[in-house]
């Protein structure tokens, strides 16, 4: 093609040039090529068909032109060579016409193969009138959905309930849908004009099956970014309610090419009750699906709600066994005690939980509840202003996902109680309804013994987590010298648990305190009791009953899961932090990354100079310029100016910012997460839409209408 193009222009000082060159410095403009030639079924790029070959030129326009006159030395033809010149040309445009037509005849769809797939090429008949009409209706109606998407309007209008029998009213989508006929679309009015006002103008199916497409798009833009930068890990958040069925939030890491970490909200997987199944499913979705290699994954993180912790965990299991460089991780958003709390596997801490949700929640709520919570506190801290004040600013942040929860409400359950106590005794109008029965049925809740004793033994058992999880959310040398720690914390949670009487005896004694503070009665749980009848041991006392089933079941599984989630793999990976100029500055410039970066070795670009690179990232950073700072963060180390001239630093830096472990540096790159949690606070449940979500959420993302429309009518012709 490229040797054509230079006879055609007589370019003679072109003709020596291969193929390759031509193509890399002499491209061609597209005005040269005839329009059939030209594919455009990207809006980001022209693509010339297989067989073009420039037919179009206009060899004497430059005489006319005085801008462009002497920017090329071009032949001036005679009228005799210009003449044999259009013949060539109009002989060849016939062949090559006759040979595109064969070749339609027996290839009737020609395919552009790119890395994430493949897109069809616009034929180049012209389409007809009544074609036309219909991709131009479809583009409304894809425009309209875009729209409500974006601003979060649900589908439906009224519920059915609201209405008198035997009328009819619009849904949400229709209701827009009669607005844009309103407000002059004629391609909508020529298509609903003889149409009852009655009758809905979109079926239910269509919309579902335009919303889907809608969302494959959206989320492909995404993807197509991950599938360039290759490496990426898979994060989920806390299962959810869509329209009464759970799913569970997916979102991907990635660095793209302007070497931002960044974290997207990329869909809602359906929830399964049994773990193997959602194992496979969760594999299918990312691989099949949505097109990832997971091959590239180098990190999977799960936060998850009480009780699906086990669950998820079987799904780490499986993802491990199949790619054991998808290191399983904590979550940078989620505290390590929080993420530990959660998976403690006793109802009783499940239940504990739930009920400090609620408290924060109903406060929250109300201003006028925290006014008088404040109040209480100040009542009960008039000897420690000092304390008082740092409970009641605690109280109007979200303290439930602090690495101290646990303290905090040990500290504030007598102010609680007094609060919720006195307003639901409240014999005035100043509260309503719902705020007194909520206020009466969770002060019964604090003021049970089974809550009070789980929440000291929890705080007791996760004060020796609680500086380890600190570092884990700090600064990247905070991370890289807890990594260091974990066998000291592990360490001490074994003593306990050889010990456990006697740390449970003073942690009981704790609890028994506070159970009197409050004048709760100390006892066995009633669902224990009448479990036993008969069978009731008299010896079994509460200290040894919650020894038992909550003390020596919640040591043992923290230990175990500190295990599991640092793995070795993990601990190595977290070691190589030490590339970051600011940990090797606190390490004395004395540093050795080569054994750790042995797991990160089929990453690299060129493994074998490893070591001697990394021989001169460090002389580079100790014989720096005394005005020269070193860069405290993986983010600032990936945004040096020269730090492609270290390759391999440069790729292992980019694999350890995926560690779910690692925060986002930059807080406009992982929105993604704040939108999905917005999304869910601001819609009801009966009106989330896994559909509608992905477009709100990610309502900044690019869209294609021309290709929604073209799926759409190859789909469901």
């Amino acid at each position: 093609r490229c040797q054509r193009w230079v006879e055609n222009c007589r370019r003679a000082d072109l003709e020596d040039k291969t193929p390759d060159q031509l193509n890399k410095h002499y491209r061609l403009c597209a005005k040269h090529f005839e329009t059939s030639m030209i594919c455009r079924s990207s809006p980001y790029r022209t693509v010339l068909r297989d067989n073009a070959v420039p037919t179009i030129f206009d060899l004497t326009s430059h005489l006319n032109n005085p801008h462009s006159r002497h920017r090329k030395r071009i032949k001036e033809l005679s009228e005799d060579e210009i003449r044999t010149l259009k013949q060539q040309k109009i002989d060849e445009a016939f062949e090559r016409k006759q040979a595109t037509q064969e070749s339609n005849e027996n290839n009737e769809q020609n395919t552009v193969s790119e890395e994430g797939g493949e897109e069809q090429e616009e034929k180049a008949v012209p389409l007809t009138l009544e074609e036309r009409e219909n991709k131009d209706y479809l583009k409304s109606l894809f425009e309209i959905l875009i729209l409500m998407g974006k601003q979060n309007i649900p589908l439906d209008g009224h519920n059915v309930d609201e209405l008198p029998e035997g009328i009819f009213t619009s849904d949400n989508f229709q209701a827009l849908l009669e607005y844009r006929i309103n407000g002059g679309d004629e391609v909508l009015r020529k298509r609903f004009e003889m149409t009852a006002v009655n009758l809905e103008y979109c079926s239910r199916t269509q919309q579902k099956q335009m919303l889907e497409i809608c969302e494959n798009c959206v989320r492909e833009e995404t993807l197509r970014e991950v599938r360039d930068s290759h490496f990426f890990s898979i994060v989920t958040d806390e299962v959810v309610d869509i329209a009464g069925e759970e799913h569970l939030p997916v979102l991907v890491r990635f660095v793209d090419d302007s070497h931002n970490l960044r974290e997207e909200f990329i869909g809602f997987l359906p929830y399964e009750a049994d773990p193997e199944i959602l194992a496979v499913k969760f594999h299918a979705t990312i691989t099949e699906k949505w097109g990832l290699n997971m091959e590239y994954c180098r990190g999977q993180a799960y936060i998850v709600s009480s009780g699906f912790a086990s669950k998820m965990k079987v799904v780490a299991t499986r993802l491990l066994e199949k790619y054991p460089q998808a290191v399983y991780t904590l979550c940078s958003s989620c505290a390590l005690n929080v993420w530990l709390a959660k998976s403690v596997p006793v109802v009783g801490v499940s239940i504990a939980l739930g009920t400090i949700e609620e408290v924060c929640c109903l406060f929250n709520q109300s201003p006028q509840l925290l006014v008088e919570l404040d109040n209480t506190i100040s009542a009960l801290f008039q000897d420690n202003d000092e304390k008082g004040n740092e409970l009641k600013k605690i109280c109007r942040s979200h303290w439930t996902g602090r690495h101290d929860t646990f303290e905090v409400l040990v500290d504030l359950l007598q102010a609680l109680v007094l609060c919720l106590d006195a307003v639901s005794s409240d014999l005035s109008v100043r509260w309503n309804n719902f705020i007194v029965g909520r206020a009466f049925v969770l002060s019964s809740a604090l003021t049970d013994f089974d809550f009070i004793v789980t929440i000291v033994i929890m705080k007791n058992v996760l004060s020796f987590t609680r500086a380890f999880g600190k570092n884990l959310q700090g600064q990247t040398s905070d991370v890289f010298f807890a990594a260091g720690s974990l066998t000291a914390v592990l360490h001490s949670l074994n003593e306990v648990m050889e010990n456990i009487e006697v740390y449970h005896e003073f942690w009981f004694e704790e609890a028994t305190n506070l159970a009197t503070k409050l004048d709760v009665q100390i006892k066995l749980p009633g669902k224990f009791r009448r479990a036993q009848q008969g069978n009731f041991d008299p010896d079994m006392t509460s200290e040894n009953y919650y020894k038992e089933i909550l003390s020596v079941p919640t040591v043992e599984h923290i230990i175990q899961e500190l295990k599991d989630i640092f793995s070795e793999q993990h601990l190595k990976a977290l070691k190589c932090l030490s590339l970051v100029p600011s940990v090797m500055g606190q390490l004395k410039f004395n540093t050795s990354e080569e054994h750790h970066a042995d797991m990160f070795k089929n990453d690299l670009p060129n493994p074998d100079t490893l070591s001697a690179e990394l021989h001169c990232w460090r002389i580079k950073w100790k014989h720096r310029g005394k005005d020269i700072e070193l860069p405290a963060t993986i983010y600032e180390a990936l945004h040096l100016p020269d730090i492609k001239f270290f390759p391999n630093v440069y790729a292992l830096l980019k694999v350890l910012c995926l560690l779910p472990v690692m925060k986002v540096e930059n807080e406009k790159y992982g929105i993604g997460r704040k939108r999905l949690k917005a999304y869910l606070k601001n819609t009801l449940t009966g009106q989330r839409s896994s559909n509608l979500a992905l477009l709100n959420i990610n309502f900044d993302i690019k869209h294609d209408l021309d290709l929604m429309v073209d799926t759409y009518i190859k789909l469901y012709p």
